[in-house]
């Protein structure tokens, strides 16, 4: 014989938390919370030590080059290309969950692909920028950049520059991974059984953290 499930279990026995909210879902939010605040210990540190400094490298000197284009100064137009790609492989990840929310398995293979495609060309480019500053001399603990007044910089810039888009792009790569694996299993037609693509939302919601995140990173180091 069945038991009624008690009026303040209900929650429990359908999977949802006490906010009314998909487990899964609501740990991701906690993860994403306690990443957050990970990533700003990160950006306050560097702008304590960036204010607190009498001069900074310009970042228009520092970031003035672009892949198999020699001899031309373009201030900041590489790195506005890729946070053009990571924005745009946020738009496809947001389509990707419209089409799992109609439970259409092609559709959210499709942007899921474009999007798995977006997060290898950042990582690509990001790999061609940190190689371009290596070979001038820039790595942790080396910073060849003068300061915008033209004094001596200290390693600062370059520690908290590879630390920061390192931290960053090392998320980026998790967030590719992870969409490669719920690509496979869309392609295996698991969600399709479970009859719901929450999988699909949950990661949606890791990329575009990493989206918003990488916004704060390209106004702290390339703007300011």
């Amino acid at each position: 014989m069945a038991h009624a499930v008690p009026a303040d279990r209900k929650w429990w026995s359908g999977g949802k938390s006490p906010f009314n909210m998909e487990y899964g879902k609501l740990m991701m939010w906690y993860f994403l919370m306690s990443d957050a605040f990970t990533f700003s210990a990160f950006l306050i540190s560097y702008g304590t030590i960036r204010f607190s400094s009498n001069s900074w490298p310009d970042p228009n000197e520092v970031f003035n080059s672009f892949p198999f284009v020699h001899g031309v100064n373009l201030p900041l137009a590489f790195v506005s290309l890729m946070t053009f790609i990571l924005i745009m492989s946020s738009v496809t990840m947001v389509l990707a969950v419209h089409e799992g929310h109609h439970m259409n398995r092609k559709g959210v293979i499709k942007w899921l692909i474009w999007t798995i495609i977006g997060g290898f060309a950042f990582l690509g480019c990001q790999a061609w920028e940190w190689t371009h500053l290596y070979h001038q001399g820039a790595w942790w603990g080396r910073n060849p950049f003068l300061n915008a007044n033209g004094s001596v910089a200290s390693t600062n810039f370059s520690n908290f520059f590879f630390t920061i888009t390192g931290f960053h792009g090392f998320h980026v790569f998790s967030g590719v991974i992870i969409n490669i694996i719920i690509l496979i299993m869309t392609w295996k037609g698991v969600f399709d059984r479970r009859g719901h693509y929450l999988m699909v939302e949950k990661a949606g919601l890791y990329w575009h953290f990493v989206d918003l995140v990488w916004v704060f990173v390209f106004l702290c180091f390339y703007l300011l």
